[in-house]
């Protein structure tokens, strides 16, 4: 199965009086030391769970060197429920085994861990980013990451509307836990309305409270059918398949979801109904900034700095896109390749070290 994603290594991890059931999984370290989150889920089976790791670290490749980052991609599951399993031995024990990499795999927080979290896989480890802001960390990541998908909308509205702005325009958004319910906050503070909906109830009434004037509706099929200009999936990944590209009535697709394209050749569906793909890791890679200027000491000025990029980088993806004739997602897989060869091949020059 490695052979077919061409990843440099993958770790399984196992300690069996904590319980710890984890891979690490190295796509590429051409740019730099690979560096991607720690997912704890309870997979189905170690099977479904390899997959997964296999697809995230290999999009976190991606995301790095678009991100602009000298890092390369990885990324690591914990096999279990993080609300019943998750212990301090569990943590540590994956602290070792993140130590026993010597450097090669740096990880973070991800669906089922956070910064908390890192702080005690830190006490095992020294590759590990996304702590605390009390242990000199970047606190939470959904901040940077909101930001760029902000900036990410604002090119994707520049290309269909000839203005960065979203002053005036309708957006959906599907999902509105800590990424979502930010990204509402920008929105509704530059001028655009917003609907929503979630299958959790407290997260769409936090929302309200906030906002009132955000619409809610019960369903994602809802949202997709309905009159809006923006959507943006901000939730679990495949949500763009078939019937929902039939259906869409937007002109612009950017959320914060990982792996929106529910299969390949979805992204040519949406340039055959003339809607514009704002590539997912392009846009969400906000929080891998953040969490990532931790290595050379947290500076927020610097990280969101290097986060408004995202607008431009945004926007340079459209245009090689409109010159090769291809989607935005294929050009921006092409321009992240070239970049991991170009810097990569770097690495064979001798530094007599």
């Amino acid at each position: 199965m490695t052979d077919v994603f061409g990843h440099e290594q993958v770790v399984f991890c196992a300690d069996r009086q904590s319980g710890l059931r984890a891979i690490i999984a190295v796509y590429n370290t051409a740019l730099g030391p690979a560096l991607g989150g720690t997912r704890f889920y309870p997979y189905e089976s170690e099977e479904a769970a390899l997959a997964d790791v296999l697809n995230l670290s290999k999009g976190m490749a991606y995301k790095n060197a678009l991100a602009g980052l000298d890092l390369g991609g990885g990324k690591a599951v914990i096999i279990g429920d993080p609300a019943k399993d998750k212990t301090e031995a569990l943590l540590r024990a994956y602290g070792r085994f993140v130590e026993s990499l010597g450097g090669r795999y740096i990880t973070a927080c991800d669906v089922g861990t956070y910064s908390e979290d890192m702080d005690i896989v830190a006490r095992e480890s020294r590759f590990v980013t996304g702590r605390t802001v009390a242990h000199g960390g970047a606190g939470d990541s959904s901040v940077l990451t909101s930001f760029g998908v902000f900036q990410g909308m604002r090119a994707s509205a520049q290309q269909v509307y000839g203005t960065p702005s979203l002053r005036g325009r309708r957006v959906g958004v599907e999902g509105v836990g800590k990424v979502g319910h930010r990204l509402v906050d920008l929105l509704i503070e530059d001028g655009a309305s917003v609907v929503v909906c979630d299958v959790s109830e407290q997260a769409v009434e936090r929302v309200r409270r906030k906002h009132p004037s955000v619409d809610v509706v019960d369903s994602v099929t809802e949202l997709t059918s309905a009159d809006i200009d923006v959507y943006a999936p901000c939730a679990l990944g495949g949500s763009l398949d078939d019937d929902t590209v039939a259906r869409l009535r937007a002109r612009i697709v950017c959320g914060a979801a990982n792996n929106q394209l529910a299969h390949a050749g979805v992204e040519k569906q949406l340039e055959e109904r003339g809607i514009l793909y704002a590539p997912d890791y392009v846009v969400n890679s906000g929080g891998v900034i953040q969490v990532a200027d931790e290595i050379q000491g947290f500076s927020m000025e610097r990280a969101r700095a290097k986060a408004a990029q995202i607008f431009d980088t945004t926007l340079k993806i459209f245009g090689i896109a409109a010159e090769e004739g291809v989607p935005p997602a294929v050009a921006a897989d092409r321009l992240a390749e070239r970049r991991m060869s170009e810097v990569g091949r770097l690495r064979a020059i001798w530094l007599g070290r």
